[in-house]
């Protein structure tokens, strides 16, 4: 299976893949973490009113779990060309090819999508900050709030715990009470 097209899923691709993966299995990648550092001003916001999904941001103790999917062999160059045209519409990710460590013990090379620093919709964002940008955003994929709590729940049924996704979610949670 490791001859396989993989890709690592972080975040909505663990949940809307936009496709039938061969195989999926929970993984590590090393030197990345999961950050809400983008803004969001088609998918899950506006010009006016950005969201925020996630990015893979370098650190160099750091590490990412999340699911590892293998693309049938027959359906290689319409899925990249598909995850292609979503994750990199513009400049704000960047394509690459990394090692993950499958939970079962292989290793893996995979296609994965972390944040370019230099494009404008990149920030550093404080926990209250991310948390009330995602409580109000919304755009054409729906309220940036669907995203966090997909993925967030996703992440728990694949066994992945993420501790800040999980703060974050409830913090956002006591918003929408607030602003209801």
């Amino acid at each position: 299976m490791s001859e396989c097209i993989w890709v690592f899923a972080y975040g909505s691709l663990i949940w809307d893949p936009g496709f039938v993966p061969q195989e999926q299995v929970v993984a590590r990648l090393d030197g990345w973490h999961r950050r809400f550092c983008l803004r969001s001003l088609r998918y899950r916001g506006t010009f006016a009113d950005p969201g925020l999904v996630l990015a893979l941001d370098a650190g160099d103790a750091s590490y990412c779990e999340g699911v590892a999917l293998a693309i049938p062999p027959a359906e290689e160059e319409p899925v990249m060309a598909s995850i292609r045209a979503r994750e990199l519409f513009n400049p704000a990710y960047r394509e690459i090819i990394a090692p993950l460590r499958l939970q079962d013990g292989r290793v893996v090379q995979a296609f994965t999508y972390v944040v370019n620093r230099d494009h404008e919709q990149y920030g550093d964002f404080t926990p209250d900050q991310q948390a009330r940008m995602i409580a109000t955003a919304a755009g054409e994929r729906g309220p940036n709030v669907d995203y966090l709590f997909n993925t967030a729940e996703h992440l728990t049924s694949q066994g992945i715990a993420d501790p800040m996704l999980d703060r974050l979610a409830h913090e956002v949670r006591e918003l929408q009470r607030e602003l209801t």
